[in-house]
């Protein structure tokens, strides 16, 4: 087929993301934050332990929320447990009773979120996002919400919203409302995250940065971030001053490496389209968490292209969706929310993220994957 940029559905609902280039001024913006809150020395330490006097966690953990902070142009930072979900989960403890509600959109919410909504006795009111008449309405309407949830990230094929609007509207109508955004999957790969969009308070993991396992990361509102360190006093419950390290150094090489691997999306899709493989459809970029090749088959076997591209050398299970054990490309299943909101995708669908690969890479294997199928059919 023939390549036609009309076919590639949903493409009002990518979120355009950095260029190399601007990918590699992101870095060096980091890196100069760096500098102005550790000496050479300190930032040469691996990092100290332990609730310190001054401020009742590690040192080396505050200067490196001090840096998070100006990076993101928010007031504080806190490093904490449990990923982006124990970022969110902690946020929203601080934020909420429970028992009490909050605006989420209309769409399925992503698993482990829901759970943690489950967990905090949180009610939620829900508005479609991608109606901007329908969130003024139901702003002026309900004055019962304590916060304004948004995930950055997609939750469904269909969503078109733009957070910098969505977020304006929420503050030009209820100023007083906590807006929490949800940044996992976006934080240094688009133009901005919530804070930097006039949001409370940003949640992401620092883990899809290349960071160690299980941190989050919250930054926003000084009174927030105090309050829920304030209730974090035990020793145990810090992250570590080589955890905040390493986070740190790890951050830096993210921009650019996932700039890079945006490239590689893009040129896939293209590939595809242009017929590079086929068995295939139409394939197009969708934000299903992170950016990727969403690929519609000719016929229900993508649970055995999964199960091929394996045996090829394709990941086909995620260990943190963009962490630094990414590294060969993975073919694997679309995501439950976007399957959730089209089921027949379960067996159509595949979703493909080259990672560290390039799009000729992707391309091979999964030529080979569903050619085997098709050798093997006729073997039958």
């Amino acid at each position: 087929m023939s390549y036609d940029p009309s076919r590639l559905k949903y493409a009002d609902s990518v979120l355009p993301q950095f260029s190399i280039g601007e990918a590699q001024q992101l870095q060096f913006k980091l890196v100069g934050y760096m500098s102005r809150h550790f000496t050479g020395d300190e930032f040469l330490s691996l990092g100290d332990l332990g609730v310190a006097p001054r401020f009742k966690k590690p040192e080396q953990t505050e200067r490196a929320e001090r840096v998070l902070a100006d990076f993101f142009g928010a007031d504080n930072a806190a490093l904490v447990r449990g990923a982006g979900t124990g970022a969110i989960r902690i946020i929203l403890s601080t934020l909420m009773e429970a028992g009490e509600s909050m605006f989420i959109h209309s769409a399925p919410v992503y698993t482990t979120t829901k759970e943690t909504f489950r967990t905090l006795g949180m009610k939620t009111e829900v508005v479609d996002f991608n109606d901007m008449k329908a969130v003024e309405a139901a702003l002026k309407e309900d004055q019962e919400c304590k916060v304004f949830y948004i995930q950055h990230a997609r939750q469904q094929p269909t969503d078109t919203y733009d957070i910098n609007t969505l977020i304006q509207t929420v503050k030009s109508i209820r100023p007083d409302l906590p807006v929490v955004v949800d940044d996992n999957y976006c934080a240094m790969k688009t133009y901005g995250i919530g804070v930097e969009y006039g949001a409370d308070y940003s949640t992401f993991s620092g883990f899809k940065l290349l960071g160690p396992e299980g941190i989050g990361v919250i930054v926003g509102k000084d009174e927030g971030i105090k309050r829920l360190q304030e209730r974090n006093y035990s020793g145990g419950g810090q992250v570590q001053g080589f955890e905040a390290m390493e986070l740190l150094r790890m951050m830096t090489f993210a921009p650019v490496s996932l700039a890079t691997q945006n490239e590689q999306v893009e040129a896939l899709c293209k590939e595809l389209n242009e017929g590079a493989v086929s068995g295939i459809e139409v394939a197009y970029m969708t934000n299903a968490q992170s950016k990727n090749v969403i690929v519609e088959l000719s016929e229900p076997i993508a649970q055995e292209v999964i199960k091929q591209s394996n045996r090829l050398g394709a990941a086909t299970h995620p260990v943190g969706a963009e962490s630094k054990y990414e590294i060969i490309p993975m073919i694997y299943r679309v995501s439950g929310s976007f399957i959730e909101a089209e089921p027949w995708l379960k067996k159509y669908g595949i979703r493909i993220n080259p990672m560290k690969a390039g799009a000729s890479a992707v391309v091979n294997i999964l030529d080979k994957a569903i050619h085997s199928i098709k050798d093997n059919e006729k073997l039958t």
